[in-house]
C-alpha cells in the first residue's frame, strides 16, 4: 500500500508539474526583441520607409500601471498635419515593429500611426498572454491617452494582427470611443486555436485541458474564458474583417464566425493564397482596396 501511495504522489506531482510547464508553454513564449523583429519584417518587404519618418517615443500607463512602449509616427512630407489617428496592435510574440507592415498604407489614406509593444513584448516588463483579457484592458488606457494626448483628433482607429486582432475586438466590449476597427486573422476563442494545433502537431487535445488547468493554478486565468467573440454581442463599432484563406494556425471561420457575431456594421474579406498574418504582404494592392473601400463606405 505505501508503495501504491508514493506512485499516486509522483504520479500526481508529474501531473501538476507538466500542467504548469504546459501553461507556460501557451501563455509565455519566447518574444522576439525588436531588433529581430525589425530583421525579420526587413527580409519581407521594404522597410525602409521607416528610417524617414517622424517619431516620437513615449510609454502610457497600462492596466493596472503596467507600462506600455509607444511611438507615433508621422509623415514629414505630408502637406498638412492629420488629425485621423490608428492604434496598431501586434501578433503573439511579435512587438511594435511587427506592425510595421500596416503603416504605409495607413499614411498613404492619411492616417497618424501609432505603434506600441502588447504587455509582456517588446520593451515592456515580461509578463505572460493572457489572449485579449488584459491586453484589452491596456488598450483600453491607450486610447483614452491618445485622446487626451493629441487634442487635434478628429478620427480615431484600431487594427489588430492575429493577438493584436482578439486585443482589439475583446475590448469592443467597453464601448471605447473609437471610429471603426479593422480585425486581420483574429482568433474567436484561443481554446479552438490550440486544440486545431494539437491535432494538426498529431497530439492529443486534451493536452488543452492540462494547459487551461495549469493557466488557473499559475496565471489565475482560465483559457475558456479568452474568447474576443463574446464581446460582439452589443457591438455597433464597423468592423473590417480580413483573414488569409490558407490560414492554418488561426483558421478564417474564426473571423467568420465573429463578423456573423457582431451587431455592427461589418466586412470580411479572405485574400487568396495568404497565410497566417500574411494577407498585406501576399496582396496588397487588394488588402488597401478593401481598407479604402471599407472606410470610405462609413464617410458616405
Amino acid at each position: 500500500m505505501k508503495i501504491v501511495l508514493i506512485i499516486l504522489l509522483i504520479l500526481v506531482i508529474l501531473f501538476f508539474a507538466f500542467s504548469l510547464f504546459m501553461a507556460g508553454f501557451v501563455m509565455t513564449g519566447q518574444r522576439q526583441t525588436l531588433d529581430e523583429a525589425f530583421e525579420w519584417q526587413s527580409e519581407h518587404y521594404d522597410t525602409s520607409f521607416y528610417e524617414g519618418l517622424d517619431k516620437i517615443d513615449y510609454t502610457v500607463p497600462g492596466y493596472e500601471g503596467y507600462e506600455l512602449h509607444v511611438q507615433l509616427l508621422t509623415d514629414p512630407k505630408a502637406a498638412q498635419k492629420s488629425s485621423k489617428y490608428i492604434i496598431i496592435s501586434h501578433g503573439y510574440t511579435d512587438n511594435r515593429m511587427g506592425s510595421l507592415k500596416y503603416v504605409p498604407m495607413y499614411m498613404d489614406l492619411g492616417f497618424n500611426c501609432i505603434i506600441y509593444d502588447l504587455r509582456g513584448h517588446g520593451l515592456n516588463e515580461k509578463t505572460f498572454t493572457s489572449y485579449g483579457v488584459l491586453e484589452s484592458q491596456d488598450l483600453l488606457c491607450l486610447i483614452e491617452d491618445t485622446r487626451e494626448r493629441y487634442p487635434d483628433l478628429t478620427y480615431l482607429g484600431l487594427h489588430g494582427e492575429s493577438l493584436g486582432a482578439a486585443t482589439t475586438l475583446t475590448c469592443l466590449k467597453e464601448k471605447p470611443a473609437v471610429d471603426f476597427v479593422v480585425a486581420d486573422c483574429g482568433f474567436s476563442d484561443i481554446e479552438n486555436v490550440l486544440r486545431n494545433g494539437y491535432k494538426s502537431a498529431g497530439v492529443p487535445t486534451f493536452l488543452f485541458e492540462i494547459a487551461d488547468f495549469g493557466a488557473v493554478m499559475r496565471f489565475h486565468y482560465s483559457l475558456r474564458d479568452m474568447r474576443p467573440i463574446d464581446s460582439l454581442d452589443d457591438n455597433t463599432i464597423p468592423i473590417l474583417f480580413i483573414h488569409g484563406a490558407e490560414d492554418n494556425l488561426i483558421i478564417p471561420k474564426n473571423s467568420e464566425d465573429m463578423a456573423e457575431r457582431t451587431k455592427g456594421v461589418k466586412e470580411i474579406h479572405l485574400i487568396p493564397k495568404a497565410g497566417h498574418a500574411e494577407s498585406i504582404l501576399t496582396d496588397p494592392e487588394t488588402y488597401h482596396k478593401y481598407v479604402e473601400g471599407f472606410l470610405q463606405g462609413l464617410q458616405n
